[in-house]
């Protein structure tokens, strides 16, 4: 299996190179990645539990998917294919904002990257793929807000950052 590249960036988000995805992680490069969160019409939040076999975080529960851009691929391409791979369903995505962060994991990897924060909107049930995701659920947002201060061990480490910013974000904006 040929491993992807990730699109190195400046903090204003230029790309500026191409690196290995492990290689990127080991060194805490900046790199361009993406996060979708998927609401239903009871503004619940599709959350996918990482599978079992995964390198990093596994079994822990997360946005509905996130990954990194392929160059050449918009950040709705990008979070379209991906949401498909791994959730195994298409919706339209809309673009909320983006911001660097930067989270250490306990294997030594650690995720630098300038994420581009996506919202879609979807009813029915995932055909999940279980080479990536082990489980899948609804949940209210400010359910996942308390579950998240009350068992913040169930989570990924990177989901916990991100959704504090989209909750922000839901806060000041209608959408």
């Amino acid at each position: 299996m040929i491993e992807d590249n990730v699109i190195l960036v400046n903090e204003n988000d230029e790309p500026i190179g191409l690196m290995p995805k492990m290689e990127a992680h080991e060194k805490a490069v900046l790199h361009r990645a993406f996060s979708v969160f998927v609401l239903n019409n009871k503004n619940e939040i599709m959350l996918q539990q990482r599978a079992q076999h995964k390198y990093h975080s596994p079994l822990l529960w997360t946005n509905t998917c996130c990954s990194h851009q392929r160059e050449g691929e918009t950040n709705i391409q990008a979070g379209s294919r991906r949401l498909r791979e791994e959730m195994g369903f298409q919706t339209e995505l809309k673009e909320l904002f983006h911001f660097i962060y930067k989270a250490p994991f306990d294997n030594g990897l650690t995720e630098h990257e300038l994420d581009h924060v996506m919202i879609g909107y979807y009813n029915d049930a995932p055909n999940i793929n279980t080479d990536e995701v082990e489980d899948w659920k609804w949940m209210p947002i400010e359910a996942v807000k308390t579950d998240m201060q009350r068992n913040p061990e169930i989570y990924t480490i990177w989901f916990k950052i991100i959704f504090d910013q989209f909750y922000h974000f839901l806060e000041e904006h209608t959408l």
